[in-house]
């Protein structure tokens, strides 16, 4: 029987080191193709320079006016769904802690918006542009993008906040500490690197997506400068192809 349980264990550990080694070995793969064919193309004037005519079609200039567009968008929507997301999160476990069915009523609500495909809200925040008379710009861009983080950013910081002892909470209540000042002095100092992770998720998904700001951002070759310009997010070029 040992040498059965024995074989099982490396029959076990053998599978699992061999999907390991493929998914390892796709990636590299992919990675070394992506910068064998796109290396000769990076220089000083494509990341510096905005796009001249017909760049897109092989002529001069760069891609300055995406990166920067992106940046913008992305930094300002993550600004707006902390400022959104923190403060849910923290009612979710300080003011709703003796609600179970509430708090996972919110949380089952939280989960279904984190599946719902980019393109939904990108057509929900086309309609509200058209509801408050806003044309596409840097700022409907923003408002857009930063819907479609909320729920990563409540539901990431949430799961950190359930790890941390309900004895830290109760003490600092029983200390004299009021409600609120429980949760943004204790209970956001102790999830502060859940907090991070939240941020640095909402970030990576709202730097990447195209399809909720294709009818919300524009499109421009120009860097923005106010919130009523539009800018171009890195992979709107390439959304449509």
């Amino acid at each position: 029987m040992n040498n059965r349980k024995q074989f099982e264990e490396k029959i076990v550990r053998l599978l699992s080191g061999l999907a390991t080694l493929s998914l390892v070995t796709t990636l590299i793969f992919i990675i070394v193709i992506i910068f064998m064919k796109g290396l000769h193309a990076l220089s000083w004037t494509m990341l510096f320079m905005t796009p001249r005519g017909g760049y897109y079609y092989g002529g001069e200039g760069g891609v300055l006016n995406a990166l920067i567009g992106s940046l913008y968008i992305s930094f300002g929507a993550t600004i707006l769904a902390t400022i959104m997301g923190v403060p849910s999160a923290l009612y979710i476990n300080v003011y709703l802690s003796r609600y179970k069915k509430t708090q996972n009523i919110i949380r089952y609500v939280l989960d279904a918006l984190w599946g719902v495909p980019s393109i939904v809200y990108g057509a929900f925040g086309f309609a509200l542009m058209l509801l408050i008379g806003i044309n596409a710009s840097l700022l409907a861009g923003i408002i857009t993008v930063a819907l479609l983080i909320t729920p990563i950013v409540v539901r990431t910081f949430d799961e950190a906040l359930c790890n941390i002892p309900k004895g830290l909470y109760e003490a600092s209540l029983a200390l004299g500490s009021t409600r609120s000042e429980t949760a943004f002095k204790v209970i956001f100092k102790q999830g502060f690197p859940g907090f991070i992770t939240a941020l640095l998720l909402a970030f990576g998904r709202g730097i990447g997506d195209a399809a909720s700001v294709i009818f919300t951002a524009g499109y421009t070759d120009l860097i923005p400068i106010h919130l009523d310009e539009p800018p171009l997010p890195c992979p709107y070029p390439y959304s449509f192809s």
